[in-house]
């Protein structure tokens, strides 16, 4: 398989697979694509697995793509302003992403759910659910805005506001905690809980809060009036 990211802020994917090889991705993630290839659409691993993916902004029916000559193109989109990124997956190490970041994958990676503990789940916010990235082969993400990676040291800690989470390698601890302060809580605007992640491991942050983003966007429609 080989691979092109092209585009600026509005990035797209272009894949071109040889005979028999497939990539899945979320029920019309497509945007173009030769005709030489077989389209199946069903719910991959299970309804259970599909329900948990609804609940991290995929869709409950997937759709594999297996090329059926040399040479086959498919493409798919970002659907907003930011980066498309290509991680290789070895078996071993897995990766936890924000919601709805999953772009598309070889059918040997393992897109699943992931739920933190107790405490972040009620207050997590958006990281109340995240998306876990297991298996091997390439998987390729949709992120927001542009990306900074940090190496975090044992035992050093970044405050992230949940919607700035990229992605993160699983072996990072994942937290919540409260903003202290009661004027920092009403007017700091970071609302009451801040994601604390804490190494070793790697962390990618993103520029883009989509949250923010589209409370900015929904200012600017007009209502409609009564």
């Amino acid at each position: 398989m080989k691979y092109k990211i092209f585009g600026d802020k509005l990035p797209g994917l272009t894949l071109q697979l040889d005979a028999g090889e497939s990539i899945y991705t979320q029920s019309g993630g497509m945007s173009w694509m030769s005709d030489n290839f077989q389209m199946d659409t069903n719910v991959r691993g299970g309804l259970m697995k599909g329900l948990g993916r609804m609940l991290t902004g995929e869709s409950l029916f997937m759709a594999t793509y297996t090329a059926q000559t040399a040479g086959a193109e498919i493409t798919l989109t970002s659907a907003m302003p930011g980066e498309i990124r290509a991680l290789q997956l070895d078996g071993q190490k897995q990766y936890i992403a924000q919601k709805s970041s999953f772009l598309c994958a070889q059918p040997t990676v393992v897109l699943s759910t992931f739920v933190n503990k107790l405490k972040t789940g009620l207050f997590g916010g958006e990281g109340f659910l995240m998306q876990r990235l297991s298996g091997e082969g390439m998987v390729f993400l949709e992120l927001d805005g542009s990306i900074v990676e940090v190496d975090l040291q044992p035992g050093q800690r970044i405050k992230v506001d949940t919607g700035n989470i990229a992605f993160f390698e699983s072996n990072v601890k994942y937290d919540v905690e409260t903003v202290k302060g009661f004027t920092n809580i009403l007017f700091g605007g970071e609302g009451l809980f801040l994601s604390v992640l804490e190494g070793p491991g790697k962390v990618w942050l993103q520029s883009l809060n989509a949250a923010s983003f589209a409370a900015r966007i929904m200012g600017f429609l007009p209502h409609k009036s009564g």
